[in-house]
């Protein structure tokens, strides 16, 4: 413990400040606020970190015990497959584009540019899917982490 953690704790139990007061003063010191150059405290910007996986979880009762299906996806596999699509020339992007609208996936890799995969990726941070199953009771989770 931290010799102002233990003072606070300390004045807390002799009675010399109350139980808010303590609290305050130990967020003050766990977190210190940092200053606008006029001596006006502001309050700390919230630190975001980054997301590195995306993760689906896939958990359904069969007869002979629970199936659970846990993939952790690393979101750098995205990047690099990005960064390779970029190295298609365009002509086969064209005849990739086809091909995949015909087995029902609308992608165009020709739009998918290396220098938009971060904003996609801070996007996909607030992305979290729930999937309760109400005929097998099978439950499905895609967040990311």
């Amino acid at each position: 413990m931290n010799e102002n953690r233990r003072q606070i704790l300390e004045m807390l139990a002799a009675g010399k400040i109350t139980a808010e007061q303590a609290e305050r003063l130990l967020t003050a010191i766990e977190a210190p606020a940092s200053t606008n150059g006029i001596g006006t405290d502001v309050a700390p910007a919230k630190v975001k970190t980054k997301v590195k996986y995306v993760r689906v979880l896939v958990e359904a009762p069969e007869q002979g015990g629970p199936t659970t299906v846990n993939v952790r996806v690393p979101l750098q596999l995205l990047r690099a497959g990005v960064r390779l699509a970029s190295l298609i020339p365009a002509q086969a992007h064209n005849q990739l584009d086809q091909a995949l609208s015909q087995h029902g996936v609308p992608l165009t890799l020709s739009q998918i540019k290396p220098e938009n995969l971060e904003e996609l990726i801070d996007h996909l941070e607030d992305l979290t899917v729930d999937v309760d199953g109400s005929q097998n009771q099978a439950k499905v989770r895609v967040f990311c982490e």
